[in-house]
């Protein structure tokens, strides 16, 4: 009878160590969310591109390659769907929600889960490094600007606007941003 006591004891332990576990992941990607919506807001607007210069990719960058590939595309979908929802996550310069989502800054926005997912995919291979950070985060970058330029071609039908609009207004800064991320990730990684 004892056995079985300790059994049925070691199952609930067990489960309820499950649902914290669960719970706390829960309420990591949902705070990871939230960094993403608030470095989106710090925005500076351009007057020549509709493409805004935003820490928005920074964040993205940041969550995935601190919590990984599977939280960090959790967090990402979970801002666009607070965007999508109308929720004011998205950088102030545009409409907001869908209408957002569908404008000229629509590609990186979807993109988001997928960069944060690959960003996380390479920093979880191996030993954590400033180098892995940085390669996953460059890699993470090329993938974000092919879709937020291959979507602004099709809205300017030119891909030579596109990248008048969205690519070398924001070399200098993107450098910047990604070994910023590199960098800060490494040390949040630790605590995640």
């Amino acid at each position: 009878m004892r056995s079985y006591m300790s059994k049925a004891i070691s199952v609930r332990s067990d489960a309820s160590e499950r649902s914290l576990s669960l719970l706390k992941q829960t309420a990591i990607v949902i705070c990871a969310s939230a960094v993403i919506a608030v470095c989106a807001r710090l925005v500076l607007p351009l007057p020549f591109t509709p493409v805004p210069l935003s820490l928005a990719n920074f964040g993205v960058l940041l969550v995935g390659l601190t919590l990984g590939s599977r939280r960090g595309f959790a967090a990402a979908a979970l801002y666009l769907a607070w965007g999508a929802m109308g929720l004011p996550v998205f950088a102030s310069f545009g409409p907001g929600g869908i209408a957002q989502m569908l404008g000229p800054t629509g590609g990186y926005l979807w993109a988001y889960p997928a960069i944060a997912f690959l960003a996380g995919w390479i920093a979880e291979r191996g030993n954590a490094s400033f180098t892995r950070n940085l390669i996953g985060a460059v890699s993470a970058e090329i993938a974000l600007f092919a879709a937020g330029l291959s979507w602004l071609a099709m809205v300017t039908h030119s891909w030579k606007q596109a990248a008048i609009f969205g690519l070398y207004p924001f070399l200098f800064a993107e450098v910047a941003k990604v070994m910023l991320a590199a960098a800060c990730a490494l040390r949040l990684r630790r605590k995640f």
